[in-house]
């Protein structure tokens, strides 16, 4: 059975420890499930009966690429015009409830588990009209462009319709959940589900240029942020920062699976380069 960490919003009692492992350094951050409360959400215009929590942003010394929120919509909220930025394409994941999503007058229903591409200036709108609360993470980025390559096409799909391929030599302790071809060149971004078996492991310090976002959406490991193993759970965020090294253990006991993030497919900008 495939779960995904739904947000509850609400605040922790007065009598919790104020002690945390919340964390936010120059090469990671690390933002814990229940920073996602309700006074740190937040609303935006053109929103209706919608809150959400704003995980990463462009910011000096943090997400650089990227934004990510996840998005609460009641019954009977939405909106006609969620994009305000022309030049931003999409990924929407939904964690929970039904919403309606509607891309250039063609309809398609959503559950947990289902997965849009929304390339950028795609007329889109969303809708909740079923009776529970929906729930979805959308990660922005701003679209860069490549000659001789066209823009990629929207598209809906489900995790459960897409085969996860595994690492090799992992025997399938280790694998990922692609909604992209990686030979793909068209798409500037890859947004995967990556799986872990109990006692799967990343078991070398991966240090490379994409920057990442990974939001658990199941289970528990120790995650080395740097120098820094972490405990994480589900619904933690986790921010790393080009060339931060990242390793995992998921010692169980059950799967541990993240949401991942990462820019791909274009070259490094010279904006500093001498001239």
């Amino acid at each position: 059975m495939t779960n995904y960490h739904v947000p509850a919003g609400g605040l922790p009692p007065q009598s919790a420890l104020t002690t945390d492992r919340a964390r936010f350094t120059e090469a990671y951050a690390v933002i814990p499930a229940r920073t996602q409360s309700d006074i740190t959400a937040s609303y935006l215009p053109g929103w209706q009966w919608t809150r959400l929590w704003v995980l990463a942003r462009p910011l000096t010394g943090f997400a650089e690429t990227f934004s990510q929120y996840i998005v609460e919509v009641s019954p009977g909220g939405g909106s006609e015009n969620p994009e305000a930025d022309a030049g931003a394409e999409a990924v929407l994941f939904v964690v929970g409830g039904a919403p309606t999503l509607t891309i250039e007058g063609t309809t398609h229903g959503l559950t947990a588990g289902s997965y849009a591409y929304l390339p950028p200036g795609a007329r889109w709108t969303l809708h909740n009209i079923g009776p529970d609360i929906a729930s979805f993470h959308w990660i922005r980025k701003t679209y860069q462009h490549a000659a001789g390559l066209d823009v990629p096409e929207a598209f809906v799909t489900r995790e459960r319709d897409v085969t996860p391929i595994d690492m090799p030599g992992t025997g399938g302790t280790w694998s990922t959940t692609r909604f992209v071809d990686i030979a793909d060149l068209r798409h500037d971004m890859h947004v995967n589900i990556v799986n872990f078996e109990p006692g799967g492991s990343i078991p070398f310090p991966e240090t490379h240029v994409m920057e990442h976002g990974l939001y658990v959406l199941e289970g528990k490991a120790v995650y080395l942020l740097n120098t820094d193993w972490v405990e994480v759970e589900a619904g933690d965020f986790m921010w790393l920062r080009a060339f931060c090294p990242q390793a995992c253990y998921a010692g169980g006991p059950g799967r541990f699976r993240y949401l991942l993030y990462k820019d791909a497919n274009r070259p490094a900008p010279l904006s500093g380069a001498l001239r």
